[in-house]
């Protein structure tokens, strides 16, 4: 094995393994389906004759200290050890609920005799390129193994219980005198039995599928793969010369039809109908002529096609009860499973990830009857330590571990109708981000939803409403406002959105009004820009009173609109900010703010999460931002103005916004909520009412078995896209557990106390 992953694996034969992952095939609409399918049989023919393929799918056991890494959520703040705590035995009991402890993986591996390394590297590279380019165009990820990388596959293999580890450095080979091989290699091969092998203690077995039925459906590889036992199940394809196989399928076709004119002859002899020949006869020569079709009508390419499936277990017993599931599943698409009695040791060689096909045991397959093999099934979504936990795949069971902040862009939605787990789903996704990461998160919240939660993770919960004492400054500023640039500009911007809003007309502002608040702005933070002093920070009373002493009657007119919420009844954002802004958990709970405050309070909200924001990539943080009833920022101009804005730009502040609404259609409806759709990689769809599905499987393009998903769902149940991954999952948080108590909204067992400060 060499360093960047070709392996020479005898005489002038080298090989190179990818892995690649996996797509909803089996969710898609049929037209989708049709194309993979197509695509998929371009791919095969795209080989030719001097190229030797394997495809392996691999399901072994995990090691378990890697897949307990992959959910361990180090201690961060002490004070929230008891719920992180009963966090992590959740995310446990979700393991062990999912595919038990199965990894699954896919590998191509395409060998080629070469004269020398050099020359084996060289048309292996360009073999891959082809490879990465063909599965791109399926909307699969395919990527190179090095070396070492394809020492650990074969290592899993020939370690099976997958609890050892391979300890290997290319820099011991010359310390040590030792071989690659030898530090893959297990304790002990036993080949004593005719029908099994024994590596170490795990027993195994390899079998041959006989394919009998004239045709498959395109399940026959999904069922072996999905299933819940230890499997590897390979292809070997030997592509044949086109010109070969053409002469060889017209001297089969000549020498069935000599066969039936004997039959004929026959048939004349004995005086009975010509016509009648035997039933195996006219089947070959069907088949015969349905080969030459493909070959020369259709562009098709003939391949010599071996398919074995390796079964391993702890016990005989337990092998055999696997071996016979695996028996019925083959029986299923009426073809049979063989054992290869005295060639076990052939048929474990043939089953390493290596490309080497040991046994002489194929048959002929057109490229159309080998793309029913279909290596795709249903998209992952695991993503490995420092990902968060968004539940279980419906189909296959397996966890579901996301990082947003690896998108290029993550935005997010989570839309549901009432009763859907909107809420639950977000203060989910809150909790993890506050017990595993060092971000910051902040929350919208107009039905006063989230303070359980926030107050248990020692969060800020701020109440504004007339009657509240507390007090965020709209005026607030820092010297990272607005990216590093001048902060005033984005500040004047915003003041200029927070008077349209308190005028209530729908024109906006005249340009002189405009310029008259920049220049009041201006002299109010005079002083403050000197040294950055945030107790000479200008508050609202600052401007009513510079704008009263302006001359033009524009600026009384202003100062009149912003009197009500400077001195009058609604002062509540007139004053210096007496609440803990820079907490990691910040809630605004806004349910009581009333009518009257509603957009210019949203206003002067969106402009303290770019205060924090901005503030936070400064120190290389993120922070995620979570609003509510989001369908009720898009109904005025200054807000949907302000929220379209976040959605294009909080990516360069890294700034993770969510959206959480249960009006989709009307959501849907607007221009801006389309605008943030088309820039949301990230997207969250819960059980929908018929008009919103609809909606949404048009704009989104969701198939008709992905949408069942979201038709009269459970709580808790729904599809996650993630980039251009559609995962369907389901999340059964437990009901017994002090997080589930502080998330849940369910009548009758919403439970809040607040906790001493």
């Amino acid at each position: 094995m060499y360093k960047d992953g070709i392996c020479h694996v005898k005489g002038r034969y080298y090989t190179k393994t990818m892995e690649y992952n996996d797509i909803n095939y089996r969710l898609a609409l049929e037209d989708e389906k049709g194309s993979i399918l197509e695509n998929y049989r371009n791919f095969l023919n795209a080989f030719d004759s001097g190229t030797r393929l394997q495809l392996s799918f691999v399901n072994a056991p995990g090691n378990i200290e890697d897949l307990e890494s992959s959910i361990v959520i180090d201690g961060q703040d002490a004070r929230y050890d008891n719920v992180r705590r009963e966090y992590v035995e959740m995310l446990q009991t979700q393991m062990s609920k999912g595919n038990s402890g199965l990894l699954k993986r896919k590998y191509i591996t395409f060998g080629v005799e070469a004269q020398s390394l050099k020359e084996a590297r060289s048309r292996l590279g360009r073999i891959e390129v082809d490879v990465g380019h063909n599965y791109r165009a399926m909307g699969v990820t395919a990527w190179p193994l090095t070396g070492k990388e394809r020492l650990k596959v074969l290592h899993g293999q020939l370690h099976p219980d997958g609890q050892k580890r391979l300890h290997f450095d290319w820099s011991d080979l010359p310390k040590t005198g030792l071989s690659t091989k030898d530090y893959i290699a297990p304790s002990s091969f036993n080949f004593s039995d005719k029908s099994t092998f024994k590596i170490g203690d795990t027993l195994g077995t390899v079998s041959f599928k006989q394919i009998m039925a004239a045709g498959l459906e395109d399940s026959v590889l999904r069922d072996y793969i999905e299933s819940e036992h230890p499997i590897t199940v390979n292809i070997h394809l030997q592509p044949v010369d086109q010109q070969a196989a053409i002469k060889q399928a017209r001297k089969a076709f000549a020498a069935l039809n000599a066969q039936k004119a004997q039959e004929q002859k026959k048939a004349f002899q004995n005086n009975y109908d010509m016509d009648i020949i035997p039933q195996l006869l006219k089947d070959n020569l069907e088949s015969a002529q349905g080969m030459m079709e493909h070959l020369q009508e259709k562009d098709e390419r003939q391949f010599l096609a071996t398919v074995l499936i390796m079964n391993t277990a702890g016990s005989k017993q337990k092998l055999e009860n696997i071996v016979k599931s695996t028996s019925g599943i083959t029986q299923k698409h009426n073809c049979q499973l063989k054992r290869l009695d005295y060639q076990q040791e052939q048929g474990l060689c043939s089953s390493l990830v290596l490309g080497d096909n040991q046994l002489d045991l194929q048959r002929t397959m057109t490229t159309s009857s080998m793309a029913i093999f279909i290596p795709f099934t249903s998209a992952e979504l695991f993503q490995g330590p420092g990902a968060l936990y968004y539940g279980l795949n419906a189909v296959s069971g397996n966890m579901i571990m996301a990082d947003r902040r690896r998108l290029i862009n993550p935005n997010g939605l989570i839309l549901g109708m009432p009763g859907s787990g909107k809420s639950f789903f977000a203060k989910r996704e809150i909790a993890n981000v506050m017990l595993s990461t060092l971000d910051d998160v902040m929350i919208i919240d107009p039905e006063g939803e989230y303070p359980a939660l926030v107050d248990e993770l020692y969060g800020e919960v701020i109440k504004l409403s007339a009657s509240s004492d507390h007090r965020i400054n709209p005026l607030d500023i820092n010297d990272n406002y607005n990216d590093g640039g001048d902060p005033l500009k984005l500040k004047s911007t915003f003041v200029v959105s927070f008077c349209e809003a308190v005028l209530g007309g729908n024109q906006g502002l005249a340009q002189k009004e405009k310029s008259i608040i920049d220049r009041c702005l201006l002299k109010i933070y005079k002083e403050f820009f000197v040294d950055w002093n945030p107790e000479k920070m200008p508050i609202l009373g600052d401007l009513y009173t510079e704008l009263m002493e302006q001359p033009e009657p524009e600026a009384k007119n202003l100062a009149t609109a912003l009197e009500m919420f400077v001195t009058g009844s609604q002062n509540v954002f007139n004053g210096q900010t007496n609440v803990d802004l820079k907490n990691r958990l910040v809630c605004f709970d806004i349910k009581e703010l009333g009518a009257t405050l509603k957009t210019v309070g949203m206003l002067i909200l969106q402009d303290a999460l770019w205060n924090r924001v901005s503030y936070n990539r400064s120190k290389k943080k993120f922070t995620w931002v979570y609003i509510d009833e989001f369908h009720l920022l898009l109904k005025e101009k200054q807000t949907a103005d302000f929220s379209v804005g976040i959605f294009k730009r909080f990516r360069k502040w890294q700034g993770v916004p969510t959206g959480i609404t249960q009006n989709v259609k009307d959501f849907l409806s607007s221009a801006d909520a389309k605008n943030i759709l088309d820039c949301t990689p990230f997207i969250v769809l819960l059980s929908q009412a018929g008009g919103d599905r609809q909606v949404l499987s048009e704009h989104l393009g969701i198939s008709q078995e992905q949408e069942r998903y979201i038709t009269a769902s459970g709580v808790g149940q729904g599809l996650l896209r993630y980039d251009n991954v559609t995962v369907p999952f389901i999340d059964r948080f437990p009901t017994d557990t002090m997080l589930y108590k502080l998330m849940t909204t369910k009548p009758g067992e919403v439970h809040y106390e607040q906790k001493a400060s």
